[in-house]
Order: structure tokens, then C-alpha cells, then sequence
């Protein structure tokens, strides 16, 4: 349990200063100094500054994925509302127009400016959830959806979400303050969903040209 303790807190102090600095800028020293734990720590329980960072990175998707889960669907379940559930989960994982976390910032920071953490997120984590977005696209359109656009659509609902994470400031000094209960997550992703559903209608009755057609 000591062990445990010690790993998290090097992992907890790690974490902000890699969100904050980056992974070339955080210095061990600062690391251990914010943890209070000497630098034969990192060695024992990580192995270099490298592995720490990619344990690090990996708890901090870890830990918004516990935090805000995506629901757990029936059948029954209508495709639009999973879609709603899916944009909603997406942005409180971002925490839009909220002060963020570090874990969040580290994460954005990492997509950013790729590490080799960022390959190990993407593999285990976006693309799982993707495949599943692409799905539940394909359940809310009639018909087949040549697969470029199938890609386009579901890196555009995401990218939806993502302007809320990053458009926070800018939207500050644009929207009047009367009108900020309207940007609350639940209305937002009411929005996307509904913006995504009229888009999706195009889609519907595209014609998909057969093998001998598009060679």
C-alpha cells in the first residue's frame, strides 16, 4: 500500500508540471521536490523520466474515462440519443467551459505536440471509441456511406466538441453574458447532436458507386 501511495504521488506531482511545461521542460528534480521523494524514486518506481511520463499521461486518460464514463446502452436505446450521450460524455471529459484539470491540459497537450504517449492514447483509447462512433453514424444514416465521408463525419462531430475546448476564451468575449446559461454542456450537446442530425440527412440517400464503377 506504501508503494502505491509513493507511485501515485510522483504520478500526481508529475502530472501538472508535464500539463504545464511539457515533457522536455519537467525536470525530474522538480518532479521529486513537488512529491516530496528523493530522485533514486524515479529510478525504482518508473525506471527513467520517460516511463514516468508515459504512466503519467495514461493515468490521466484514465482517470477522465472513470470520471465521466459513457453510458451503458440497451437495444432499445434510439441512435440519436446515443449520440447525445456520446457528445455529452465527450465534452465533461474535455470539461468545456470549465476550468480544467491538469489531466485534461496534459492530454491536449500531448495531442498537440505528439509524444510516443500519444500513439499509446490513440491506440487504446480514441481508436476504440471512434470505431464506435463510426458505428452509431452508420446506424443514424439510411443507406451506405462511402468511407471518406464516414471518416469526415465522425472527425467532425469530434471536432465540435473539441472547439468548446479550446474556443473557451475567444467565446468569452463573444457571447454576452446573458446568453452563458445556453453554453452549459447540456445544451451544447444538444445543439451538436441536432446540428449533426440535419447534416447527417444529406447523407441518407447518397449513392455509393459499386467496385467497377469507381475503378
Amino acid at each position: 500500500m506504501r508503494e502505491d501511495s509513493t507511485k501515485n504521488r510522483i504520478i500526481e506531482a508529475a502530472g501538472p508540471i508535464f500539463a504545464e511545461v511539457g515533457y522536455e521542460n519537467g525536470t525530474v528534480r522538480d518532479i521529486c521536490s513537488a512529491a516530496n521523494v528523493n530522485v533514486a524514486s524515479i529510478k525504482y518506481y518508473f525506471g527513467d523520466k520517460k516511463n514516468l511520463y508515459l504512466e503519467t499521461v495514461l493515468y490521466a486518460r484514465q482517470s477522465r474515462a472513470e470520471r465521466y464514463p459513457f453510458p451503458g446502452w440497451s437495444e432499445e436505446t434510439p441512435a440519436e440519443e446515443r449520440l447525445y450521450d456520446f457528445v455529452s460524455s465527450l465534452l465533461r471529459r474535455l470539461t468545456a467551459l470549465q476550468g480544467a484539470p491538469w489531466q485534461v491540459n496534459l492530454l491536449m497537450r500531448e495531442l498537440m505536440k505528439p509524444n510516443e504517449a500519444c500513439r499509446l492514447i490513440v491506440q487504446e483509447y480514441f481508436q476504440p471509441m471512434f470505431r464506435g462512433l463510426l458505428v452509431l453514424i452508420d446506424q443514424l444514416v439510411e443507406g451506405p456511406l462511402k468511407e471518406e465521408d464516414r471518416l469526415k463525419i465522425g472527425f467532425s462531430i469530434i471536432g465540435q466538441c473539441l472547439h468548446y475546448r479550446y474556443g473557451t476564451a475567444v467565446m468569452d468575449l463573444m457571447v454576452p453574458a446573458d446568453m452563458r446559461d445556453s453554453f452549459e454542456i447540456e445544451q451544447l450537446a444538444d445543439h451538436i447532436t441536432k446540428f449533426t442530425m440535419r447534416g447527417l440527412a444529406s447523407f441518407s440517400q447518397q449513392e455509393v458507386p459499386t467496385q467497377n464503377e469507381s475503378e
